[in-house]
């Protein structure tokens, strides 16, 4: 068995192992889960650009169970390790090991999709991924609808997804071509199949209209499994545009790159502005990453080389950043046992660690000069009008301006002011909470300070 292989199939087991510790041991479910988090980070980088690969289907095309890392699925594999870890040490919830089991379950199903280099194993780990969230929804979720509008959404995405996955393998005779730079997509039904897979990338990037699912779904999972859902499970998507619409089908990513841009336009501008007046903490972060999402598919829109090398930069930064921004939200709702701007309140005179680590997690969020969150941004914008498009520019500047105004806005109403009356005074952030957060912040600055790394891609 290679390294790969392992890393992908860790998790898995380990979360079904999980259920045989006590149910509410919280500290001990963590450790495990946390361990099992940091190994296959591990696995991950001993693995490198290592493969895999058994064939299990010969007709009516080949499909073959072949996994193996691209510069780019080994940077979001090392995030996705990264999140799980913060998250799973984050966890502060009733029965923990169940909510543990499903977090390891997450990481496996998404580095499976990540890794995979056949496109049937990537459509049936885009649908396996579906499951522990909206087992999460069910469980630990606000209302059950929320759940089944997760689902529904998102299940019809994969639906698409797998549709044009067989109608690939028909016509081409195999799906093993993901990383093949001479594969590309040509005939009478290439323009439906690039639609199938476009149909997908967008309902889980998500991009308006196709966004409804995302806000409450966000608010209602708890902020660890919301934290590793808007990190990496948002980036599915994008991660499809890159590896599979830009390099196996990029006449007809140009062809409509009218259309995907407006779309990314109207989701930075809606996002942002949808997140300026919100009043639930966890909902102006969730509007906010569909505002940087839509940079990132006009980014990827726009075809430009450095516009897309921004656009792999701000995927990391946006992965990192909104982690730490829920994870610090969720220990502000756990002290406070709210998220409404208008019930808290000075919370920084008492919690200055806890401001500390969300200022830093909201100035990466506004794109401050210093955090990788400005340079995928900037570099972004100077790739896009490269391209000869000037107007997504400007749209993109307006909603910086914006993004400074509801994350300033959101520390403001949190962090200073006077303090609630009667509130009563709760512990600041205490080291676990800490480590937890902090290699988030860690690789914001060092992400930040050399991007180079991510920039070669």
């Amino acid at each position: 068995m290679t390294m790969i292989l392992a890393a992908i199939l860790l998790p898995f087991v380990a979360g079904a192992l999980l259920f045989a510790l006590p149910r509410n041991d919280r500290v001990l479910c963590r450790v495990v889960g946390v361990g099992v988090a940091i190994a296959t980070f591990a696995l991950v980088i001993a693995a490198g650009h290592g493969e895999w690969s058994h064939r299990w289907l010969s007709r009516p095309f080949v499909a073959v169970f072949h996994f193996g890392s691209s510069p780019l699925s080994l940077w979001l594999s090392l995030l996705l390790a990264l999140c799980t870890a913060c998250a799973i040490a984050a966890t502060r919830i009733p029965r923990a090991r169940d909510f543990v089991a499903l977090l390891l379950m997450l990481e496996g199903s998404m580095l499976g999709l990540f890794l995979a280099r056949d496109l049937l194993l990537f459509a049936l780990f885009w649908d396996l991924m579906l499951l522990p969230v909206f087992f999460g929804l069910l469980a630990w979720g606000e209302h059950p609808a929320t759940a089944w509008r997760y689902f529904i959404y998102n299940f019809a995405g994969g639906l698409t997804l797998l549709l044009a996955t067989a109608a690939f393998g028909v016509i081409y005779g195999t799906t093993d071509v993901i990383g093949r730079p001479e594969t590309h997509l040509i005939g009478a039904w290439a323009p439906w199949i690039y639609a199938g897979f476009a149909f997908a990338f967008l309902v889980k990037t998500p991009i308006w209209p196709l966004h409804t699912w995302m806000p409450p779904t966000y608010a209602a999972l708890p902020s660890p499994m919301v934290a590793v859902v808007s990190a990496v499970q948002s980036k599915a998507g994008l991660y499809g545009f890159l590896s599979i619409g830009l390099a196996m089908m990029p006449d007809y990513v140009r062809a409509y790159a009218t259309p995907l841009m407006i779309l990314g336009a109207i989701s930075l501008l809606y996002g942002a502005a949808i997140a300026l007046v919100q009043t639930d903490a966890k909902r102006i972060v969730a509007y906010s990453s569909l505002s940087h999402l839509g940079l990132i598919v006009i980014a990827i829109a726009s075809g430009n080389h450095l516009a897309i090398a921004g656009a792999v930069v701000y995927i990391v930064a946006h992965g990192l950043f909104s982690a730490a921004l829920f994870l610090t939200l969720g220990y502000v709702e756990e002290r406070e046992e709210t998220r409404s701007l208008v019930r808290l309140g000075g919370l920084g005179w008492k919690n200055p660690r806890l401001a500390g680590a969300l200022c830093v997690a909201a100035l990466a969020a506004l794109g401050l000069p210093g955090l990788a969150g400005f340079v995928g941004e900037l570099v972004i914008l100077i790739g896009v009008y490269q391209a000869g498009f000037t107007w997504p520019v400007i749209v993109a500047l307006v909603a910086v301006v914006l993004a400074a105004a509801y994350m300033i806005r959101l520390y403001q109403n949190l962090m200073n002011g006077p303090q609630v009356a009667d509130a009563p005074v709760r512990p600041d952030l205490t080291w676990i909470e800490g480590i937890a957060v902090a290699p988030l912040l860690a690789a914001l600055v060092a992400l930040g300070v050399d991007p180079a790394p991510l920039l070669r891609l």
